[in-house]
């Protein structure tokens, strides 16, 4: 088992920034690819970030891509979304998320282990 706490969502404005973490405990972080996913209101949960075990890999969505990055510090069991230009679009739940396998994957069930979440908001 792996459990994963997020911190680091809050209010922001429109083209602020915010750096969100997401703290692994149980087997050894180093062998879980990370993602970060989000759920607006009335949406489906989708993907955000991706990284590799360590931290030589990553992959974005679209909608993210030049604003946010994501990283890792497996010596802290720790992964980060810097998230920079911050859109009021990009309001929501933010989710990390653990994945046994290799490679990078955008699909909610590639992954095996998910966080509570924590909220961003966005305001205009």
């Amino acid at each position: 088992q792996v459990q994963l706490v997020e911190s680091g969502g809050g209010l922001v404005q429109a083209g602020g920034s915010l750096r969100l973490s997401c703290a692994a405990s149980g087997r050894t972080f180093n062998n879980y690819a990370m993602g970060w996913f989000r759920r607006a209101p009335g949406k489906e949960r989708e993907f955000v970030a991706a990284i590799n075990w360590s931290g030589g890999s990553t992959y974005y969505s679209d909608s993210v891509k030049g604003r946010f990055t994501i990283s890792r510090d497996n010596a802290k069991n720790t992964v980060y979304l810097q998230m920079n230009f911050l859109k009021p679009e990009d309001t929501a739940g933010y989710y990390c998320a653990a994945r046994g396998g290799p490679g990078l994957r955008v699909g909610i069930h590639d992954y095996d282990y998910w966080g509570q979440g924590t909220q961003v908001t966005v305001s205009s």
